[in-house]
Order: C-alpha cells, then sequence, then structure tokens
C-alpha cells in the first residue's frame, strides 16, 4: 500500500514499532536469532506492479493475493483437483450451464463485514467490467446472480468443462463490494486494488513499502482455522547472491531468486533445503507458420528444426538437468497428455535430409527473446549453434520482454523463446490457447499456426464435458501438432525452492506455484 494508506496511519505507531523491529532483524546477523517464530520472511527478487484479482495474470502479484482472498473452491493440497472453498456446496444442472454454489456461513471479510451471494455476483460481474485478462477465463458466464444470502447461481452461454478449475484460480478470489466506493473515475476501484487488498481470506496486507517489502498479517476476522504465522513479510533482494547470503545466515526463511547454478551448494550448506519437484511450466520455442518467413509454411522444415536441437545439452546448459524434455503440448502431469507422445531426438542428418527434401538452402531465420528469463541468453545462443550445425542460420535479436510481446502479438517474428503455464487444472489451456486459429498472438496461438483438422478436434474436446472423450479428442490433436512441429517443444521444467530447514508445512501445488499455503505453515 502507499503511504497514504489509512491502515498504515491508524496504526502507524504499532506498524512503525513492528516493522522497525522485523526489518531490523533481517538487516543483521545477531538480531535475527530474536525473529520470532510467528514471523515468516520470503526475499523475492522484485517489487511487484498491481494486486487487483481481476487485473492481475502473475504468479508473482498471487503470492500475496492468494492467501488474502477466499474462492469458491480451492485446489486440494497439492492435487489439480477442486475442494469446498468459500462455497460448501455446489451442484451442477444436466446441461451443464448451470452452477449453483451454497456459501458457507460464518465468513467475514478483513473490515468485518459478511461474505454473501452478493460478494460473489459483484466480483464477477466486476471482473468482467474490467475487462482484463481474468476476464477472459470467464467468457462463458452468461450471468450471475446472488439468490438470497448465501445462494450464488451462475448461468453459461456454452459448455464449459474448466469452469470449476477456473474459480480456483487467483482471478477467483471474491472482493469486498465495499470497494465499489472506492472507485475513481469509473475504474472500478482498480487504482484502490491495485495496492490493497480487500478479502475473506486468512491474512491483509497491512503495508507495502515500494522497493522494500511488502507485509501481510492475519485477517482477525477470518472464518477459517487461525493459522501459526501472524505476520509475513515479502522482502525485495534483487541479487540473488544478496539472497544466498541471507538464507544461510538466517536472515530470510525462504530464497525465491537462487539460480539453477546455485541450488546444489545451496541444498548442502547447514540449515538450507531445496524443493525440487516437477512443475507445468514449459519452455518452448514459437516456430512462424503463418506470419513468419515462408520456409516455415513447410512442416519438413519445422521437423527439421527439431530434429537439429540438442534437447539434452540445452536441459543442462539453462536448468542444471533440472527439466524434463517435452514428448508433445501437454506436460507430464496433466490429464489428456499423450502418454505415446512422439518426442523428438537430436538429428542432425535427418534435419539435413529434411531441409534437402524441402528444398530449402542458406535459410536464415531471426530468434527472438528478451531478458525475462535469465536462461534464455544461453538457449538462444545454444539453439544458434544447434541449428548451425543443420545449415540454418540464426540472427539473435535480444529485444525488451515488451517489444517482444508486441512482436509475438504482430506475428513479425521467425523463432521466440517463451514459457507457459496453465492458469487452470485443463489441457485446454494448452491445446485450445496453443493451437486454435482463432487464437493468433498473445492470446495463446504464437506459432500462427492453424490446421482446420486440429481446431476440428480441440474445439470438439472443449465443449463437452466427458473426460474420457475429450481425452481421446486432445491425443488426436497431439499427434497431428508434434508430427507438423507446430512449436519446438523444449523441456517442462522443474519447481525449485530454497528455505531454511526450520520452515514447516509448505504444500507445493504446480497450478499455482510460487503460491504459499501460509494458512498452514509454521516454522519449527
Amino acid at each position: 500500500m502507499t503511504q497514504r494508506s489509512r491502515m498504515r496511519f491508524s496504526a502507524v505507531s504499532v506498524f512503525a514499532v513492528v516493522g522497525a523491529l522485523a526489518l531490523g532483524m533481517i538487516a543483521s546477523g545477531p538480531a535475527n536469532a530474536a525473529i520470532s517464530k510467528t514471523t515468516l520472511v520470503v526475499g523475492m527478487s522484485a517489487d511487484l506492479d498491481f494486486l487487483d484479482p481481476a487485473a492481475t495474470m502473475d504468479n508473482a502479484q498471487w503470492k500475496i493475493t492468494y492467501p488474502c482472498y477466499q474462492r469458491l473452491v480451492e485446489y486440494n493440497g497439492a492435487s489439480t483437483d477442486v475442494v469446498p472453498g468459500l462455497a460448501s456446496a455446489w451442484r451442477i444442472s444436466r446441461d451443464h450451464l448451470t452452477y449453483t454454489f451454497t456459501i458457507k456461513s460464518g465468513q467475514k471479510f478483513s473490515d468485518g463485514t459478511a461474505v454473501t451471494a452478493k460478494a460473489v455476483q459483484y466480483t464477477f460481474e466486476r471482473m468482467l467490467k474490467v475487462a482484463k485478462g481474468p476476464a477472459d477465463n470467464f467468457t462463458s458466464i452468461a450471468s450471475v446472480r446472488a439468490n438470497g444470502l448465501k445462494t450464488v447461481v451462475f448461468v453459461l452461454n456454452q459448455v464449459s468443462p474448466q469452469f470449476l478449475y477456473t474459480l480456483a484460480g487467483n482471478y477467483g478470489g471474491i472482493v469486498n463490494p465495499t470497494t465499489a466506493s472506492k472507485a475513481v473515475s469509473g475504474d472500478n476501484g482498480q487504482a484502490y486494488l491495485a495496492d490493497h487488498t480487500a478479502g475473506s481470506g486468512a491474512y491483509v496486507l497491512t503495508e507495502w513499502k515500494k522497493g522494500q517489502y511488502l507485509k501481510l498479517e492475519q485477517n482477525k476476522f477470518y472464518g477459517g482455522k487461525k493459522p501459526v504465522l501472524e505476520t509475513v513479510l515479502f522482502k525485495i533482494v534483487g541479487d540473488a547472491s544478496s539472497q544466498r547470503l541471507q538464507l544461510g545466515k538466517g536472515e530470510i526463511d525462504i530464497a525465491e531468486g537462487i539460480t539453477s547454478d546455485q541450488y546444489a551448494a545451496v541444498a548442502k550448506e547447514d540449515g538450507n533445503t531445496v524443493i525440487n519437484k516437477p512443475s507445468l511450466t514449459v519452455d518452448i520455442m514459437y516456430i512462424n507458420s503463418g506470419k513468419g518467413n515462408v520456409a516455415l509454411k513447410n512442416k519438413l522444415v519445422r521437423q527439421a528444426i527439431s530434429y537439429a536441437l540438442d534437447y539434452e545439452g540445452i536441459m543442462a546448459a539453462t536448468q542444471a538437468g533440472n527439466a524434463t524434455q517435452m514428448n508433445g503440448p501437454i506436460p507430464d502431469g496433466m490429464w489428456g497428455q499423450d502418454p505415446k507422445g512422439f518426442q523428438y531426438t537430436t538429428n542432425v542428418t535427418k534435419a539435413k535430409a529434411l531441409l534437402a527434401q524441402a528444398g530449402v538452402s542458406n535459410l536464415s531465420l531471426d530468434l527472438v527473446y528478451s531478458a525475462r528469463k535469465s536462461w534464455w541468453a544461453t538457449e538462444a545462443q545454444l539453439i544458434q549453434a544447434n541449428l548451425a550445425k543443420a545449415g540454418i542460420t540464426v540472427n539473435l535479436k535480444l529485444t525488451e520482454y515488451a517489444t517482444a510481446r508486441q512482436l509475438i502479438d504482430a506475428g513479425t517474428f521467425d523463432l521466440c523463446l517463451g514459457t507457459w503455464s496453465p492458469d487452470y487444472a485443463d489441457p485446454s489451456m494448452f491445446m485450445n490457447f496453443w493451437f486454435d486459429s482463432g487464437n493468433f498472438g498473445l492470446a495463446g496461438n504464437r506459432s500462427f499456426y492453424s490446421n482446420p483438422a486440429v481446431d476440428k478436434l480441440i474445439r470438439s474436446a472443449a465443449s463437452i464435458t466427458d473426460q474420457k472423450k475429450r481425452t481421446a479428442l486432445y491425443i488426436q490433436a497431439q499427434k497431428i501438432v508434434v508430427e507438423e512441429a507446430a512449436y519446438g517443444y523444449l523441456y517442462q521444467m522443474n519447481y525449485r525452492l530454497a528455505l531454511r530447514t526450520d520452515v514447516k508445512g509448505f504444500v507445493y501445488n504446480p497450478m499455482i506455484e510460487q503460491i504459499y499455503n501460509l494458512e498452514t505453515m509454521y516454522k519449527a
């Protein structure tokens, strides 16, 4: 929150003392021993932008907002399944177009206001009015209405098999309707919620000192079990080496910015531990077959590129081997993956033969990447060297992240590096976003790939609810898009996190990566 924060001024003496003590203990080694077991300090690499659940699509922001809001349904521990959250129960109509939820009793927002069905209605109507990234996940909502205090009814305009899963995302966080009074110039409260929270979760944002830290404290009106952690400080430590040093000294409890080459050493240091789990995040290369170099329209050329890549070498150099080569667009761990999916292997001889078969020689391609990911520069150089062995010249184009996004949306590139992680636990997040010819550009289909047969398969899969039938359709589509090398399917990343050994209870869920289950974490 800003310096004008009402909360900071209303309790300035308390926050000043607690904040000074906590930050003082963080800053010095000897004093650190006095840090309370009920305070968790997380070292993060950069400050955040804004926190409005109706506007942000960034997991970095979600680590703050997720514990401050409740959702109708929640992910079940480490599982991608959903269970009751703010809703105690729900029922779905036979035509799968009407969802009726019952709100739990005794739930209150952080200002003591009761959570009602009207609050749910307000949240989703507001999101659709704001019309930013999160709203794209709810285009199937025709209407949402409160039916009394505890019942809310969603009517969909089309069958949406992933609807329940979307509700478990950060954007499903129920917002206090009192924020309507904070609206400025018709912004639906966006300016206010950019640096405040207004939810019914276990925590509330009480202070945000830009460039230094954000502080969460317990929501005294929380309707669930009281957490052990009373205060959570997200301390901004931009330098990876500084994070490692502070973790070793116990000045921070969690270090988010450890680089790939540091994890092995950090894990061996006394008092530290490293979590290493498969994630659903993938690193891919967009191969622009629609608007890029005309040679890329030929699947033989795209196949040649795929065979020329040294997957093992790329994973070793960029992720220290903590990754798994993809065998198609759907990552391991997500239902709908083709268990017998074809996987490209490094074969330069075959790559050259495919180029000859396509009648292509002296091919020169531009590879766009940004500094958004620390490993992309290395990855780009390796791809350049890999394709050179097959006779393809790659010109590296390092751009600002914002510029790269503009190029992707316009389709003015040949090759481009990217990562992708699902917003909800459904294969449509990969298959329909990546391959539907109606989603060109930043909407998802960043290779500008088009195949009417694939469109038919994935659209059919997204319009029915039978999971077995959906899986069969998606597997058919996967076989086509892999054979046609629509993307460079590089690798599925591991999630790694360095923390002190006395931090207990952390549960990693690949659907909400970078988000902590603060409600059940504690320090031994």
